[in-house]
């Protein structure tokens, strides 16, 4: 039997897995989570303190580690994807904060490169938005400090926990500086991004061992580097193309699997590395919700729900005509608005919380489904069916309306670890050089699963309307 530690590093908390590997069969033996809250500043920053990010990993692993009780074979690490810092290479020494994917300060720096946009889509396969990594590296260097080295989270860690300069394929297509066909950084794209002479991490593959620690207790390799979203879509053993998953976390993200062509989106979407396994580079193509469970705590700050184990017992069992676009952080593909706006419309003096926390999370099922139309649209085929994964999962009027508005079965995934369990399958492939992706993914049975229950005709006016309240939005921008 393997033991893996397995860390996934995440926007609101970080938590530790141990996993078990027994005739192939994982199991999570023993989990600790740590909670995080992000810093949200006026003007559309978010940030967090670097050292408790670091400092939630090793307390989270320990804990996780002495709860298990085993020695494990080696340490997997699953990150953010495009939160950046800028740090002392020398020392490890944070420099500035973690400045996070939902940050949208460095909109001032892809303005003045609209001109670049479609350069930019087509070298990257993502779109020119301050959601992506290289943007922020550069207001960082424009407004915090010029010193150390600016690289996203994942390389920090890794250099804290093992001393390497690494990240891995499917992080480093999340940055707007790599060529998406060879996956290597792009001189041109680094020069626009006036990031000429900076120092990038090497690009290694998912299941690579890139050095080893002691952070944890007895030294053990680092391996399984890999996006958070993207192992997600591994561990729920989307492999064959078209095969798609949503996570529904701090935000909600959408991943479809493109097998090895790198086909770029003509709906909106972006494309980036899957994964880079056993010598080969899959892609995928994706959509985000800005704020899926940051919209939740958002209610629950403000007295609409208790707490997010309690949606389902305040949500109404109709919105009666309420609805809401919860773009509280600008709206992501296919809109690509960093200014739109949330709403609530079609309130009358007899709505009431619970029809407010109904449409809450229909309007976060709606934000999906039109991510699932563009992803039909892109890869010409419907959707079959939609894994799910993710804390919102447990929400059953969400996971119902998911279901009702994108119009296809919603598996729910077994565990709530599927982030942890995809990093450890990257791991448990850098240690079994004979083992193959799909005997190290394993088959898994859907907790639960959630058919369609509105009609066609039903889910089709709900979803008119709510684009039209979701262009209002966007139209908010041109007017303020």
């Amino acid at each position: 039997m393997t033991h893996l530690l397995a860390i996934d590093q995440g926007t609101s908390g970080t938590k530790a897995a141990v996993v078990s590997y027994d005739d192939g069969a994982a199991r999570v033996r023993s989990v600790a989570e740590v909670t995080l809250r992000p810093e949200y500043l006026p003007g559309g920053g978010v940030e967090q303190d670097p050292e408790e990010l670091f400092d939630s990993v090793v307390t989270a692993g320990r804990r996780a580690l002495a709860e298990a009780g085993v020695e494990v074979a080696a340490v997997a690490l699953a990150n953010q994807g495009e939160t950046v810092l800028a740090w002392d290479r020398a020392t490890g020494r944070p420099l500035t904060p973690a400045v996070v994917w939902q940050d949208r300060r460095a909109e001032s720096v892809c303005a003045p490169l609209a001109a670049s946009a479609e350069l930019v889509s087509g070298r990257t396969g993502l779109v020119l938005d301050p959601y992506f990594s290289a943007p922020k590296m550069a207001w960082i260097r424009a407004n915090l400090t010029r010193d150390g080295v600016v690289t996203t989270t994942d390389t920090w860690l890794v250099h804290r926990l093992c001393g390497a300069f690494v990240t891995d394929a499917s992080t480093a297509s999340r940055s707007l500086l790599v060529d998406l066909d060879t996956v290597t950084w792009d001189d041109e794209l680094v020069e626009l991004f006036g990031l000429g002479g900076e120092a990038l991490p090497e690009i290694v593959a998912s299941d690579q061992i890139v050095g080893s620690t002691d952070v944890f207790g007895p030294r053990i390799p680092v391996a399984g580097l890999i996006v958070d979203q993207q192992a997600a879509l591994l561990a729920e053993s989307c492999l064959e193309p078209g095969s798609a998953k949503c996570t529904y976390g701090t935000g909600a993200f959408l991943l479809a699997q493109l097998g090895q062509t790198a086909t770029r989106s003509a709906a909106g979407l972006t494309t980036s590395v899957a994964w880079r396994l056993r010598g080969s580079t899959d892609y995928c193509i994706d959509g985000q919700v800005y704020t899926a469970a940051s919209a939740v705590r958002w209610a629950v700050d403000l007295g609409l729900v208790p707490s997010a184990d309690k949606l389902d017992l305040v949500a109404a069992a109709d919105s009666a005509g309420v609805l809401c676009v919860p773009a509280l952080a600008g709206l992501a593909a296919p809109w690509w608005d960093s200014q739109a706006t949330a709403s609530f419309t079609g309130m009358t003096l007899s709505s009431g919380r619970a029809e407010l926390v109904r449409a809450l999370l229909e309007g976060i099922a709606a934000q999906v489904a039109a991510l699932a139309d563009s992803v039909i649209a892109d890869i010409g085929r419907p959707l079959t069916r939609l894994r799910v994964d993710g804390g919102l999962t447990r929400s059953a009027v969400l996971m119902q309306a998911q279901a009702d508005l994108a119009r296809v079965p919603v598996d729910v995934y077994p565990s709530l670890h599927a982030t942890a369990l995809g990093a450890a399958a990257c791991a448990q492939l850098a240690l079994r050089p004979d083992l193959g992706v799909a005997d190290a993914v394993g088959g898994w049975t859907p907790q639960r699963t959630y058919e369609p229950q509105w009609s066609d005709d039903r889910a089709a006016d709900y979803l008119r309307r709510w684009r039209a309240a979701a262009q209002n939005a966007l139209a908010q921008k041109e007017t303020r």
